[in-house]
């Protein structure tokens, strides 16, 4: 089936694999062009091939990198002409453990990653299209940013700080860039894999709907908040937790 051309540019960090991957999905088959961004060379190009590379371009580099952050804007820009979505997804995790034992160059790697980059490319592409041009951000954070997070304590503060950040530029950039939060609870990918290998039915079974998330959940998720069903929504955080958090209350 022919998909129409959306005339829309997304550019996508942390795109090559997992929840960026199916958020690329999401958008590519409602007829937007799409940036994906990642560390690999070999996984982007293997993902822009799916994609189709007559939709799609990768750039290759770390989210942290300033550099890279402004090389990427400038691919999507040349190659596309413009960039109306950001989906800041890019993310890391490297600790697991009690956060009174945290190293803390290695909390200051996570924040970096997870938020500085964010603000970086939001900036990026507000100043190459977006202040002039309108749009949407999406930022990827997670339930472990709206509670206590047992031994990924760096991981979950960087991602309520996400949640802050959403609504600080949400008012910032409004009424021309709508920013909005996606807070996905445990998406089976590479990245979460520690969190259900070799349990997943024991870690599905903890959740009302029964499973785990898939990339494809998170993508339906972001195309809905960059579509203009959601032209009335800005600086709110969208849980996508297959009902976990419901299991918080007393009894």
């Amino acid at each position: 089936m022919t998909v129409q051309d959306s005339g829309k540019v997304a550019l996508i960090t942390g795109g090559s694999r997992g929840i960026g991957y199916g958020i690329a999905e999401a958008l590519v088959a409602r007829g937007d062009r799409v940036c994906i961004t990642g560390r690999g060379e070999d996984a982007l190009k293997e993902a822009v091939e799916r994609l189709g590379a007559d939709r799609a371009i990768g750039v290759a580099g770390k989210a942290h990198d300033e550099a890279h952050r402004v090389v990427a804007v400038e691919r999507t820009m040349e190659a596309f002409g413009r960039v109306d979505f950001l989906v800041n997804n890019a993310g890391t995790n490297p600790v697991f453990g009690p956060i009174a034992e945290l190293d803390l160059n290695v909390a200051r790697k996570v924040f970096e990653t997870n938020v500085i980059s964010a603000l970086g490319f939001a900036q990026q592409t507000w100043k190459a299209w977006q202040k002039e041009n309108g749009g949407a951000i999406v930022n990827i954070a997670s339930v472990a940013g709206l509670s206590a997070s047992p031994f990924i304590g760096a991981y979950g503060i960087s991602k309520a700080a996400m949640v802050n950040l959403t609504i600080q530029l949400a008012h910032e950039f409004a009424p021309v860039v709508r920013v909005n939060t996606i807070a996905p609870a445990v998406v089976k990918t590479k990245f979460a894999q520690a969190l259900y290998e070799g349990r997943e039915e024991e870690a599905a079974a903890a959740y009302p709907l029964g499973r785990l998330g898939v990339p494809e959940d998170i993508g339906g998720a972001a195309a809905f908040l960059t579509s203009s069903q959601s032209d009335w929504i800005t600086g709110q955080t969208l849980v996508v937790d297959g009902g976990i958090f419901l299991n918080a209350g007393v009894g």
